[in-house]
């Protein structure tokens, strides 16, 4: 092969890979939405978990709501229908902001864990998660962060 051919090959191959991850990427849903904040109530449509699969709703494990008043995210687990629990997204450790990976919550910064339910796992933190009280109204969410 000469140095055009292969220099040609690897071109696509790398625009058909490129290609590939952008179309994976748009398949899976987004799980970190912009919230409002009505009083002292976080407002998230229930509808936010649903996922329309080939005309059959499933619902998302979990979603993350933001506003720019918090300064962590609230990580809200959906159980069943009536069943949710929202935790800050704040280590009790030293106050780093957790990521979601699945039923768990890691800290980045120290490897705290905590269970979807925001019971410590393994430390170094050993305080529990932040929980909000979740109320449904009208198939909206109030997260209450009194």
């Amino acid at each position: 092969m000469n140095r055009k051919d292969f220099l040609k090959t690897c071109g696509f191959g790398c625009l058909a890979t490129i290609a590939g991850i952008s179309l994976l990427e748009s398949c899976s849903s987004a799980q970190v939405l912009s919230k409002e904040i009505k009083g002292s109530d976080l407002l998230v449509p229930i509808t936010d978990f649903e996922i329309n699969s080939n005309g059959k709703i499933e619902y998302k494990k979990y979603i993350i709501a933001q506003n720019e008043i918090l300064q962590f995210p609230i990580c809200i687990y959906r159980f069943n229908e009536t069943e949710y629990m929202a935790l800050l997204m704040e280590c009790t450790h030293q106050g780093a902001e957790l990521q979601v990976f699945g039923d768990k919550l890691q800290c980045a910064a120290h490897g705290s864990e905590f269970s979807n339910k925001g019971i410590v796992e393994s430390g170094p933190a050993s305080t529990d998660l932040r929980k909000f009280p979740v109320r449904i109204e009208n198939n909206i969410l109030k997260v209450s962060l009194k």
